[in-house]
């Protein structure tokens, strides 16, 4: 990943880091990670998390973690774990040996929870959630004091060692800090740190049945690991005082504890970005699954045909901040365009064909014409393209009677098919219902693209395939998944596009695409660049996804 790692002095994180290496703070160490919940799967949100926390690492010669934030047995799944560390790895990241998991600290998080207690800095509560809540005050008014608030080091020792050996129900008891329930950061009010829940989990079985709240978990995960800067999304500013707290006064972390940063979230335009949004999308069939092409996710960019390069170059381009923006996601698809122009080979292909026989060419000839692979890469080299009496054109290119300025292929107007010979229509024909069904042209074999023909001009330029040897293809076109350029989450499945996949069957590809690989990618003349998905059957069925259009309607600022 170090072609794109300019985290420099612009970056506000970077500065902090300069100034803390300057100062010798963590004996000038950077040590960064990231932190997912194996609930569901990573969105282009953590892409900007992972990539930011990678880079920074690797800009300051640091160390980087990835470490499964595994505290809410309730909600996680070791399924979401594989995918979680295969997205991660492809983006570029290296994490080397340091796999870690919140659940390998629960013994190291009990015994700090024994000495917050025997400090007097925590109590075990016997009021319900509801009553949490009720007690907890709000923004403009403070909170009231539990009435078991005052319990004794020593009771609260022998109910907290019950709780951990089973012997309450869930919510029977929770152990809460002991804070300050007048604070006017809600989060200092006695926060609870331990829940009693009777889940089995993923990773350490049924060996707990009580569970630590993330806020608590969450920095000495961090301590213990010896991370210097816990880099965290701006929701959890409200939360650093705690996090603090929790070091504070622990003896383990007091002496230089870890430094929590917060910076501002990834939101796009027409796009959901929300985990559980998503999840309800997969779940109730809105979408064909967490890598549906169409979703946000990691996986899906990557099924849709994105580049780990084109990711990494866009949370590059879109820097970091303090304060909450939403990108156009116009400049995520220019970030792809710019990645494949220069990668992705040049290819014709026909989605929408109508027959074109050009009377006057010969019965069973084949010529082989050559054409740049990619115009802007000459590298790549040159490719054969059978020709012969029959081809495929896209429908849209042939109007029978077309507007002024239709510089495309009608009665009687000449046209060039691309890397080959100028054609003109003289008859179209019909079915008995109206419909075109065939075009019958003849060429002019003077006008062979590639010797130096000089004589009359052309306007317009078609692709084509040839009908004899061009492949079946299955085609699927891929839109934004919102309607909107903004929405209200409270109705957004309203909002869905409905157009945010078209399959389109029976479309005609070079036949050298059936000598290609799944997930190579192409740039289809004027149609956009596509991948070939994983679902082509070999032999029987190719399969692409567009991954974008040709048009852009993104301008890098100046």
């Amino acid at each position: 990943m170090s072609d794109n790692n300019n985290y420099d002095s612009v970056n506000f994180i970077q500065k902090i880091i300069n100034e803390d290496k300057a100062n010798n703070k963590y004996d000038s160490r950077v040590h960064t990670r990231f932190p997912p919940e194996p609930n569901g799967y990573l969105h282009i949100g953590h892409a900007k998390s992972i990539c930011l926390n990678y880079g920074l690492a690797e800009k300051n010669g640091g160390k980087f973690n990835l470490r499964f934030d595994d505290t809410n047995p309730l909600k996680e799944d070791e399924t979401y774990v594989q995918t979680i560390i295969d997205d991660i790895k492809w983006l570029g990241c290296d994490w080397e040996d340091r796999l870690f998991y919140a659940s390998n600290y629960f013994d190291k998080m009990y015994e700090y929870a024994v000495e917050l207690i025997e400090k007097g800095l925590a109590y075990v509560d016997d009021l319900s959630a509801d009553e949490i809540r009720e007690y907890r005050g709000t923004l403009t008014q403070p909170g009231k004091e539990s009435p078991y608030r005052n319990r004794t080091v020593e009771e609260n020792i022998d109910l907290f060692t019950k709780m951990k050996d089973d012997v309450y129900k869930d919510g029977e008891k929770v152990l809460r800090a002991k804070i300050d329930m007048a604070s006017p950061n809600i989060n200092m009010r006695d926060p609870v740190i331990y829940r009693i829940m009777h889940q089995t989990h993923h990773n350490t079985g049924d060996k707990w049945c009580i569970y630590p709240m993330y806020d608590y978990a969450h920095p000495i995960e961090d301590a213990i690991e010896g991370i210097t800067h816990s880099i965290c999304t701006l929701e959890f500013e409200d939360h650093r005082p705690f996090y603090d707290w929790v070091l504070e006064n622990l003896n383990d972390f007091k002496e230089e504890p870890t430094q929590q940063i917060e910076f501002a979230k990834l939101f796009l335009t027409k796009t959901m970005m929300g985990k559980r949004y998503l999840k309800q999308m997969v779940e109730e069939g809105y979408v064909d699954g967490w890598d549906d092409p169409r979703m946000p996710t990691i996986s899906g960019l990557r099924k849709r045909g994105y580049t780990p390069e084109s990711i990494r170059n866009f949370c590059e381009e879109i820097g970091v901040s303090k304060s909450h923006s939403v990108v156009d996601i116009a400049m995520l698809e220019h970030s792809i365009r710019e990645d494949l122009k220069l990668k992705a080979p040049r290819t014709m292909a026909v989605l929408n064909p109508i027959k074109v026989i050009i009377t006057n060419y010969p019965e069973g000839k084949v010529e082989y014409l050559e054409a740049d692979n990619n115009p802007e890469s000459p590298e790549m080299g040159k490719r054969k393209i059978p020709f012969c009496r029959e081809v495929y054109i896209e429908r849209e290119d042939f109007m029978e009677q077309p507007p002024k300025k239709f510089y495309r292929l009608y009665p009687g107007n000449e046209v060039r098919l691309r890397h080959a010979y100028f054609i003109k229509c003289n008859e179209v024909i019909k079915n008995d219902n109206g419909e075109i069904i065939e075009l019958h042209c003849t060429y002019d074999p003077e006008t062979k693209s590639g010797t130096g023909f000089t004589g009359r001009k052309v306007k317009g330029t078609l692709h084509w395939v040839s009908a004899e040897h061009s492949v079946d293809a299955e085609v699927r076109l891929y839109d934004y998944m919102m309607q909107e350029e903004d929405f209200d989450k409270t109705n957004f499945l309203e909002k869905l596009n409905p157009k945010s996949k078209v399959v389109l069957n029976g479309c005609k590809v070079e036949p050298d695409m059936l000598n290609k690989k799944i997930e190579d990618r192409f740039q289809f003349l004027r149609h956009g660049y596509f991948i070939i998905d994983k679902d082509t059957e070999e032999g029987k069925k190719l399969v692409f996804n567009r991954i974008v259009s040709l048009k852009s309607s993104w301008k890098k600022k100046k």
